[in-house]
């Protein structure tokens, strides 16, 4: 389902005449949205896109009009560039990388003083350099700095996107539902949390205190148990549950158990849609399709990326059970990398495919950054719980209570 545009993130582009803005937009969504000219004033109003602009999801991109436009015309257009102001979740305000003037610094007040969240953008570097006292004038009231030559820097998209995921509005990246939006008040859900070694004494782990607590939230019932005890536990149940979440270890067990009218889903994929984007996630995991051998000229290598640090135990799942599903999968002999911690390996063009686990110590700004960067790269990223579902071939039906 398509998001509407009041739900979209509205990203407006400001700053004076002939700066760059229409010729960074085009650049970003890759068409001709505006016309771009030398003569000043090209923009003459509002030109809006609704796009999805991944990994940050549905956006609505404003091109304005200077606003620094003169005369009775221009004065229109500066009205509507100030109304395209009210509606911006985020401005991006674009230099020519030049010095400051009244019009820059009152703009900048301006947004400071409507708290919107800015990403100051100094374009057209290969011109000329602002000086510090300017950057540092713009660095008090923007909560982000570009600096580039949108025109001939290859990577510009990418460099946006990256400093654009840094200043995005709490509420936006928290905004999707851990699982209220799939059951409803009065429904159930039966969750399966397995007991093993890797499960802490005495706790649940964080997806599924989040999961519960969202369930109790809305007003779903929630029943809870062990992979051994679901039979009995939907045996039970004079109205079968609306969807079973289960621990990704114990999925195919759980699928063959679960009627195939039930959705079926895990933990883990449930953190990928909190977390990052379910469809790049998704869309990565196809890799797996295409995986080549190991041989004299390298092979395929594959990224297993944590986000936090843990005590590996023997049958740990990055390090043991992931690859073995995996090679299992793709019947090929496989090279694995495992990388821990907040930090993101600079090299990562070397791998076929990154496998990101559930991601449930770290926010979803860091996420998506580690999603972008691996798309700059042309590298495909997936999750642990999408790449389990693909291996054991369930993977439709898990995606399915998302669709």
């Amino acid at each position: 389902m398509k998001a509407t545009k009041g739900n979209r993130l509205h990203i407006g582009f400001f700053g004076k005449r002939n700066v760059g803005k229409s010729s960074i937009v085009n650049k970003i969504i890759g068409q001709e949205l505006s016309i771009v000219s030398d003569t000043k004033g090209t923009t003459t109003d509002v030109n809006e896109k609704s796009m999805e602009l991944l990994p940050i999801g549905p956006v609505v991109l404003m091109d304005t009009a200077g606003f620094d436009d003169v005369g009775e015309l221009g004065e229109l257009r500066v009205e509507k560039t100030k109304k395209a102001l009210l509606r911006a979740d985020i401005a991006v305000v674009v230099f020519d990388d030049s010095s400051l003037d009244e019009f820059d610094k009152n703009f900048l007040k301006e947004l400071k003083e409507k708290n919107i969240p800015t990403l100051a953008l100094l374009n057209k570097t290969d011109l000329g350099k602002m000086s510090s006292l300017d950057v540092e004038y713009v660095a008090g009231f923007a909560d982000g700095i570009l600096r580039v030559c949108a025109k001939c820097d290859d990577d510009f998209t990418a460099k946006f996107k990256e400093a654009l995921i840094k200043i995005l509005p709490a509420d936006f990246l928290q905004e999707t539902p851990v699982l209220s939006d799939i059951v409803s008040k009065g429904e159930s859900a039966v969750l399966v949390i397995p007991i093993d070694k890797e499960a802490p004494k005495g706790r649940l782990i964080l997806p599924q205190v989040n999961v519960l607590r969202d369930l109790l939230d809305v007003g779903a019932i929630s029943l809870v148990c062990k992979e051994n005890e679901l039979e009995s536990a939907l045996c039970k149940m004079s109205v079968p549950p609306k969807i079973v979440v289960t621990d990704s270890q114990a999925f195919k067990k759980v699928a063959e158990i679960v009627p195939n009218d039930v959705l079926l889903t895990s933990f883990s994929i449930i953190f990928a849609r909190l977390k990052g984007d379910l469809k790049t996630f998704a869309l990565g995991a196809k890799k797996l399709d295409e995986i080549r051998d190991k041989d004299n000229r390298g092979g395929d290598k594959i990224l297993i990326l944590e986000s936090c640090t843990h005590h590996a135990i023997e049958d740990d799942i990055g390090k043991v059970k992931i690859p073995k599903l995996i090679r299992a999968y793709t019947k090929k002999d496989i090279a694995f990398e495992h990388f821990s911690g907040h930090d993101f390996p600079s090299d990562i063009e070397q791998y076929s495919l990154i496998v990101h686990c559930g991601a449930c110590m770290t926010n979803r700004r860091e996420i998506l950054n580690r999603i972008n960067i691996a798309q700059s790269k042309n590298v495909p990223i997936s999750n642990y719980g999408i790449v389990i579902a693909k291996c054991l071939g369930i993977l439709e039906r898990a995606l399915k209570p998302f669709e």
